[in-house]
Parts: structure tokens; sequence; C-alpha cells
């Protein structure tokens, strides 16, 4: 199967409501880059470790004062070697799900768009990631 390409970085809440830990994920082109904007680490390179989790504080870029919106976790995965095959970032963040949109709706607001219902499960599927089967285990799950 050829791998597909897509212009567009998606984001969404990965995780159900009510949990003490709520996961954000973006997948595409501009996964890294956009993760880069709103999350600040120690370490400013966090995003080029792949699979190591890195802590610091998630930002809104538009609020001049830079305050944080919450302090988490973040994972970089660089494609083809993720789930969907492309850059997919993974923000650890506390799972209030208010403040899990709130902290989703920074996210759009800087260039990415909501992913689609089963739009990570779908890319990973045309990109060879995962078989059909498995991609329908998934959406039956869901």
């Amino acid at each position: 199967m050829q791998s597909e390409r897509y212009e567009d970085t998606i984001a969404a809440i990965a995780t159900a409501a009510g949990g003490g830990i709520g996961i954000i994920r973006l997948s595409g082109p501009d996964a890294i880059s956009t993760a880069s904007r709103v999350f600040k680490a120690r370490a400013s390179d966090w995003y080029r470790h792949a699979r190591v989790m890195a802590y610091g504080r998630f930002v809104d870029p538009a609020n001049p004062h830079d305050t944080p919106l919450d302090e988490g976790l973040a994972v970089a995965f660089h494609a083809p070697k993720s789930y969907t095959g492309e850059d997919v970032v993974e923000l650890h963040l506390h799972g209030g799900a208010l403040h899990l949109r709130r902290c989703l709706e920074v996210i759009l607001a800087i260039g990415t768009r909501l992913a689609d219902p089963g739009e990570f499960t779908r890319r990973a599927f045309l990109n060879g990631q995962i078989d059909l089967t498995r991609a329908e285990a998934v959406a039956d799950l869901v």
C-alpha cells in the first residue's frame, strides 16, 4: 500500500473525559512545529528525541505574558514510526474536560484542524501502519 500524503495537520483529544490525565494528539506535517509553539520544555529541542517524554509548560502563544495554561509531558513520534505513519505529538496534560478543550482550542487557533472521528486510524490504515482488521477493531472499540 502506498503512503498517503496529507497536507494538513490534525489534532484532537485522544482520551475519555473525566480522567486525571488527558492526551491531546497531533498528526501531520506540522505536528512537531505546532507542538513546539505551545509546549515549552527545559530542553528546547525535546521534539528531536523520538519516544522520549519531556516535562514542560503548555502556553498560549497569543498570550503576551507567556502564562502557562498547564504543566505536563510531551512526546514526539517521528514519521514513519508512529501510529499514523506521520509525525505525531502527544501532549499529556491535566484531564479536566473544559481544560483540555481550552488547550485544544489554542492548538486549533495556530493552524491545525480538528480531526474527524476516526481520522487518526484512517491515516494509519492509508499509510500502511495497520491492516483493515485492526482498523475495524479500533472502530468497534471506540
